[in-house]
């Protein structure tokens, strides 16, 4: 006997959450949701109880999911709290109230209430993206209650009649619709409770199976636990990945709440594969891997699991990039693996150092992206030179003051993106007592911009962007052994050898190579960041502005100086020019076999 019709209540100020349904960007959330409000109804009876406000026995409790094939049906079942007919008129019928936020506000004096999901209303009608037709059957847990049928066909009317159901609590039937009918499957529940469910707080079964941990380790306390624990959960959360290297366990309730685990895992240069394996969790509800404006940018290679209450269940990017308490924890995040890092270096440099390799590039992101970031990591940030050996920033400085000055008592750090095709120049630099950092990692162009920016009278320059004698200038000119004649000769020789009208002749260490080329310090940058952002073939259609210079003071160019056969004087400055290019790795094809052949018949 039908005891009430009516229509569902529609106001213009909840019009938003009815509109915020229909952003699902997958309807496999309805489960998502249902399952959420179960384990709600079955917390409010458990706070209930602990206040003495309900005195019968609790029993099992746990959310039932089933599902019926031939009835194209999916029930989900709790032992809650229940609901009586009015109350389905109070949190169902009107869209916008949620019963959770009237619960919370009656009893935030009496305990704690961080527990209670709070989405029953708008995650409710969810229902309606795959079903044509949802009943709800309840019971309250009220002593004498009457147990109530709501049924509604996806429109705003609804009818609520009496209910046969001896036992309390909460079953939400959804009659599936025919476009729907792919969640009518086992494997397919199964992988979404698994995905959604798999932590939350209260058991949930399905074919006879309970699915989920309810106690998982973010929210334990840290001191409760040992390194096989935090190992174990990370297998749990990444059953093929290797072992992490450390991780940061968060838990703040002050201005926001925050739990989680975060983990350093091992990362290839080439790091895209990494990306995107931070799990968000609301109270233990699984909403998204996606978790950029929450976690910060430079971290997103991390791994693990982050909760919080203060993040929206359904939300939209600009949403998230506006919301104070989204800032607040990317802020904190930021903080708490500063501290951690900060915390290992001290503890046990030798061990830090062993693994900084591979946390190499979250630093110096993170340094890049983040002023703050930057100040609390200079202090344990590493640089490693071309003898494996590493210094901190302020270290680094001390080590090379007293020999890398220019005239301008300017600090000049030389690197090498690439120690083993440089090393010609490399061992040039280290014969004068410089010293060479090893940076040829993925973001290091970007990082010694920062690094230039950063410190105080500092230039970063590549071991082969100029001659010895300008990457340090020191204010000093070596004698020349040629003539201004002389060297006037050389030139005209090497550039017509070269085809080249910009050959210059200088006067350099007799140790260094008859001729030298070098790419501006600026081209050489703007290569490498155009490789790295993915615009290299764009670039490497730009010719190299190379520069080359003839070593004066060599005895090859002395010798060719001197050489009065012209044919003999091309060759000695061919052959100069490609031992230089050959030193740059820029000879191949038909001049680098010209060049062999050349070679061959010096010799023999």
């Amino acid at each position: 006997m039908v005891e009430e019709k009516g229509t569902i209540s529609v106001h213009t100020e909840n019009i938003f959450p009815i509109i915020k349904k229909f952003l699902y960007s997958d309807h496999e959330i309805f489960l998502r949701e249902l399952v959420s409000n179960a384990i709600d109804a079955t917390q409010k009876l458990q706070k209930l109880a602990s206040m003495g406000e309900f005195q019968g026995e609790l029993g099992e409790l746990k959310v039932k999911v089933a599902f019926d094939k031939d009835a194209k049906t999916i029930t989900v079942s709790d032992q809650g709290i229940g609901m009586t007919a009015e109350e389905i008129k109070k949190y169902i019928n009107q869209i916008a109230f949620s019963g959770a936020t009237e619960f919370v506000e009656k009893y935030k004096d009496k305990g704690d209430d961080k527990q209670i999901i709070g989405h029953f209303g708008l995650g409710f009608y969810s229902s309606f993206m795959v079903a044509e037709k949802v009943e709800i059957v309840t019971r309250s847990h009220q002593d004498g209650a009457e147990p109530a049928r709501w049924v509604c066909d996806g429109s705003t009317e609804f009818e609520i009649t009496t209910a046969e159901k001896a036992e309390r609590g909460t079953d939400i039937i959804l009659h599936v619709a025919d476009d729907s009918t792919e969640f009518l499957d086992s494997w397919r529940l199964r992988q979404i409770l698994e995905k959604y469910c798999r932590f939350l707080p209260v058991p949930v079964e399905f074919e006879e199976k309970i699915i989920n941990d309810t106690a998982p380790l973010w929210t334990k306390a840290p001191a409760d636990l040992t390194d096989e624990d935090y190992l174990s959960f990370y297998k749990k959360l990444y059953p093929t990945a290797a072992d992490p290297l450390f991780w940061v366990h968060l838990n703040v309730d002050y201005p926001f709440n925050l739990t989680g685990i975060l983990y350093f895992p091992k990362v290839a240069k080439d790091f895209e594969m990494h990306r995107d394996k931070i799990q968000l969790y609301s109270r233990q509800v699984f909403i998204t891997d996606e978790v950029k404006d929450v976690v910060p940018e430079f971290l997103m290679l991390l791994h693990g699991v982050i909760d919080s209450p203060d993040i929206p269940l359904n939300v939209s990017r600009s949403f998230l990039q506006a919301d104070s308490n989204v800032k607040k924890i990317n802020g904190y995040i930021s903080k708490k693996v500063a501290e951690k890092l900060h915390e290992l270096f001290k503890a046990d440099r030798k061990a830090f150092e062993e693994k900084y390799d591979s946390i190499d590039v979250f630093v110096k992101y993170g340094m890049i992206a983040d002023d703050k970031f930057y100040d609390r990591s200079k202090a344990f940030t590493l640089l490693q030179n071309t003898e494996g050996k590493y210094f901190t920033l302020d270290e680094y400085q001390e080590h090379i003051k007293a020999n890398q000055q220019d005239k301008d008592e300017t600090l000049v750090i030389l690197y090498t993106t690439d120690p083993a095709r440089q090393d010609t120049y490399i061992q040039g630099v280290r014969d004068r007592g410089y010293d060479v950092l090893k940076l040829d990692g993925v973001i290091d162009n970007h990082f010694i911009n920062t690094l230039e920016q950063k410190l105080e009278k500092v230039s970063v320059r590549r071991v082969d962007s100029d001659t010895l004698d300008k990457l340090i200038d020191k204010g000093t000119q070596a004698e020349s052994v040629l003539s201004d004649a002389d060297k006037e000769k050389v030139k005209e020789v090497f550039n017509q050898a070269l085809d080249r009208k910009d050959v210059n002749v200088e006067a350099l260490s007799p140790d260094d190579l008859p001729v030298l080329i070098t790419l501006p310090e600026f081209m050489r940058r703007m290569k490498d960041m155009a490789r790295y952002n993915g615009m290299g073939a764009m670039m490497g259609n730009l010719p190299d502005q190379i520069n080359v210079v003839v070593n004066g003071n060599h005895p090859l160019v002395t010798r060719l100086a001197g050489e009065t056969d012209a044919e003999k004087q091309k060759a000695l400055a061919q052959q100069a020019f490609d031992l230089a290019l050959l030193s740059q790795n820029m000879l191949n094809g038909k001049a680098l076999t010209d060049f062999v052949r050349r070679s061959v018949s010096f010799i023999s």
